[in-house]
């Protein structure tokens, strides 16, 4: 499990604002027909990098879901769409939150519900 401080930036606090992130994508995960939408987001504020997973199963309501874990740049060369949540969830800790959870975030670690 990879170590992560937490220090109290405006990018660990829920709810986000998406002007305090440059945002690029990764690409789409079509894992069990996910097809999650993985960016790479870096704090304006800290500079720390994030992988984002988001997903939502347009056929259920309340299906939307997303996750957020502090990546290292030695490690983010490796991290492609298929690989990106398995990355989330071997970290000490992440951000969670979206519709299916009824949340705007909330810190989590270990599995993560990605799947109908």
């Amino acid at each position: 499990m990879k170590k992560l401080p937490k220090l109290g930036c405006t990018c660990e606090k829920p709810p986000f604002n998406y002007a305090d992130f440059r945002n690029s994508q990764l690409g789409i995960d079509h894992t069990n027909g996910r097809y999650a939408e993985v960016s790479i987001l870096q704090c304006k504020l800290c500079q720390r990098i994030w992988i984002n997973y988001l997903v939502e199963f347009e056929h259920y309501s309340n299906s939307g879901r997303w996750y957020k874990g502090i990546v290292a740049k030695k490690d983010l060369s490796q991290i492609t769409p298929e690989n990106a949540i398995e990355y989330i969830e071997n970290l000490e800790w992440y951000l969670y939150g979206g519709s299916f959870f009824e949340s705007t975030g909330m810190f989590g670690q270990g599995k993560a519900n990605v799947d109908l």
